[in-house]
């Protein structure tokens, strides 16, 4: 047994390394009364005290007022997923083109609105910024009150906005903003894209930054990074691919690893222990999802929980979900930090959601486990060069939320031709077994690519314990093939399909047909768009498209003159500018991400596709789970109500209820948080791929939803709607 495979096992066993066992968490009495931070709170768990509106008058709820920014994208392109915030009778949050904006909670009166397109020159480095999104703003104010400010991001600019006049505050970073590609503690040769899609944490003076970057293997590293609020300037930083003499560097077998490569990055949001000063921080793989040859080991601190002390930096504990991941299994929700009570004991845990399913709960202490988990052998059988590591961990407990096994005896059987139809593409993957490396044969993952969890999190009611959490319940498919070998010396259509292969066959497909609203087709896309226009496309990236201004020129008229299907004469003229590029690439390639859906858009597997679950994290036990959402055509049928893929979070309330909107039906739903039972739903001018907002302002109850659709085929929207009684 090598020494790495040992270190990393140490490691991994290792909890509470140099960690302070403070219990005082649990004895700090918390105000849930505001919405003062993305999730809620800044332990994230989604919860409001506030119990004006209940289980006995819920049904009385009405439209209290709407806010349009009227920028939505007419050809459904555009995306919502902010969960505003509330200060001082101010509601903050962002619109589908990233502007910021403040309203009158009470009313949803605009006070200011902040476009960074209006900044100058400098603030567009990042051009694919107004093509993402934002799920978020973080709050700061000074010990006197005299200094209030809103941070922010588009793109990798995070800026930091006056609260009374929406004007950036230019004595912070750069003329206001800070640039989060910089910084990094590493020079350039890496994907320049980075997202701070999910806004940072603030601890005192401290504002914590992750961020989205490229999943590709030259993706840049997603190292934790402070900034002080009020200048800036960059605090401290937790490489999560370790250095040379940090905690984790000597389970790599490839010393050399942090240097080339990138991932192991935040996206999904933070937790803050602000009394025990404790950060916690999910984060996703390792830069090259799908094939690891080049990053050999278990790939820390990648999909990992990772406890920091919020003031310096310092490593806490950490613990990783998945080892060596080869299925893109990201933690994609921020944790919930909760007080239960087993065997007696008060334990301060934090609780975090994975995509497959699983909870993970912990001593968010000592970051030992609460219930046991168990290292269970999995499938090795894996493409020439990869080495995936033999065990991934499984809690005992908490029971799943979502299901984990898919066979034949799973096809849908909403009717006998979906069933007909499903059944035979289930045939053409070969294996179903969670953890099977990725190969030409085939492999479904399910959860999907997206969940199980996603990053709409969980929400915990701390007076029970109890967590509350939404899933998708659809197969997708994951097939391998070889990518063609650069050839400097064949012809340009092959070098152009060279470059598609690399760049675009993942999410476009092998036969350039797309895969969905999210990845157009390309087929006949000169009918479409010129040359200029798609090179635009390129440079700037467009809805779930990175920018790719980084590739060489020459790649870029390879790939165009692929694209448009240009004469011979023509493509050799826009292809010999360069010379070939020596960008780092893997042999092999996925197919795309390939939802497994009958011709009619409904998951190929029996319902339900969307539940809510509820999971008591003291007994670990699921209490009951329920589908959430409907498709009317299926109901006018007789079926019952199946559940949608769904996008956004739950909210839960001491008033008894649980408001989710999520869903595919363009609907907000009211739950029994005791038994699942819909009590109210209201229709809502476009999907709410968002998590609500609950308030309290001049003595009244508000719930408040961005509606900004746009996924999965969803009509785009620019709306937010508040509800009260």
């Amino acid at each position: 047994m090598n020494k790495t495979f040992l270190a990393a096992l140490a490691l991994a066993a290792t909890y509470g390394m140099a960690c302070n066992d403070s219990r005082t968490a649990g004895n700090v009495r918390k105000d849930y009364s505001g919405w003062p931070a993305y999730a809620g709170s800044k332990d994230g768990i989604r919860y409001s005290s506030n119990d004006q509106i209940n289980t006995g008058n819920v049904s009385g709820l009405r439209v209290a007022w709407t806010y349009s920014s009227r920028d939505r994208d007419s050809a459904n392109r555009t995306q919502n997923q902010c969960n505003p915030i509330v200060v001082n009778g101010t509601l903050y949050g962002t619109t589908p083109t990233m502007k910021l904006f403040a309203l009158d909670a009470a009313t949803g009166a605009q006070r200011w609105l902040f476009d960074p397109a209006g900044e100058d020159t400098a603030s567009r480095k990042d051009p694919s910024r107004f093509f993402k999104v934002s799920r978020g703003v973080a709050y700061w104010e000074s010990p006197d009150g005299k200094d209030a400010r809103i941070f922010y991001s588009a793109g990798a600019l995070t800026y930091a906005i006056n609260v009374n006049d929406g004007k950036p505050i230019r004595s912070f970073g750069n003329n206001g903003r800070i640039d989060l590609t910089e910084g990094l503690d590493r020079e350039n040769g890496f994907h320049p894209y980075i997202a701070a899609t999910t806004p940072g944490i603030i601890y005192k003076n401290l504002l914590t930054r992750g961020g989205r970057v490229a999943e590709s293997v030259d993706a840049a590293p997603g190292h934790i990074r402070a900034f002080d609020v009020q200048t800036g300037k960059r605090q401290w930083i937790f490489h999560t691919i370790p250095h040379p003499g940090e905690t984790g560097y000597d389970t790599w077998p490839d010393t050399a690893a942090y240097k080339k490569l990138g991932g192991a990055n935040n996206w999904a949001g933070m937790a803050l222990d602000e009394a025990s000063g404790m950060l916690y921080v999910p984060t996703g793989s390792i830069g090259g999802d799908f094939y690891g040859a080049r990053r050999e080991g278990m790939n820390l601190f990648a999909n990992s929980l990772i406890a920091l002390d919020a003031a310096t930096g310092q490593y806490r504990w950490h613990f990783q979900t998945v080892h060596h991941d080869l299925w893109d299994r990201d933690l994609a929700a921020n944790p919930n930090l909760v007080t239960l009570h087993k065997d007696g004991q008060r334990i301060d845990a934090v609780a975090q959601i994975t995509k497959h399913g699983f909870i993970f709960l912990f001593d968010r202490a000592t970051g030992k486990p609460v219930f046991p988990i168990e290292e269970r052998p999995v499938p090795q059988a894996a493409l020439p060069g990869e080495k995936p590591w033999p065990t991934q961990p499984f809690p005992t407990l908490p029971e799943p939320f979502a299901r984990q096994t898919f066979t034949a005896a799973d096809v849908t059987d909403i009717s006998p031709e979906a069933h007909r139809e499903m059944s035979e593409r289930f045939k053409t993957v070969r294996f179903s077994e969670m953890f099977t490396p990725p190969s030409k044969d085939g492999a479904w993952i399910f959860p999907g690519f997206d969940g199980g969890g996603e990053w709409g999190g969980a929400a915990v009611d701390p007076e029970s314990a109890i967590l509350y959490v939404n899933s998708t319940e659809l197969p997708w498919s994951l097939t391998m093939i070889d990518v063609p070998p650069a050839d400097g010396q064949g012809s340009t259509p092959a070098k152009g399909r060279h470059v598609y292969n690399r760049h675009c066959l993942s999410c476009h497909g092998p036969e350039l047909q797309g895969n969905g609203s999210a990845f157009p087709s390309l087929r006949d896309i000169g009918k479409r768009y010129n040359a200029d226009q798609l090179r635009r496309i390129i440079d700037n990236g467009r809805n779930m498209m990175p920018s790719f201004q980084h590739i060489p020129a020459s790649e870029k008229s390879r790939l165009l003159a692929f694209l448009l299907q240009l004469d011979d004469k023509a493509q050799t003229a826009a292809s010999q500018k360069e010379p070939v590029s020596e960008t780092i690439t893997d042999p092999y390639v996925m197919t795309g991400y390939n939802r497994f859906l009958d011709k009619n858009g409904y998951p190929g597997i029996k319902p339900p596709w969307g539940t809510l679950n509820a999971v008591d994290l003291n007994t670990g036990r699921l209490l009951w789970k329920v589908p959430l959402g409907e498709f009317e055509a299926l109901r006018k049928q007789g079926i019952p109500p199946t559940g949608t893929q769904v996008y956004g979070g739950p909210v839960v309330t001491k008033g008894g209820l649980i408001f989710v909107a999520s869903t595919q039906d363009e609907k907000i739903r009211a739950f029994d948080k005791h038994s699942g039972k819909v009590l109210w739903e209201a229709q809502l001018p476009a999907a709410g791929y968002a998590t609500p907002a609950v308030y309290m302002v001049n003595g009244k109850q508000f719930v408040v939803i961005a509606c900004g659709g746009g996924k999965i085929g969803s009509p785009s929207g620019d709306q937010y709607v508040a509800f009260a009684l």
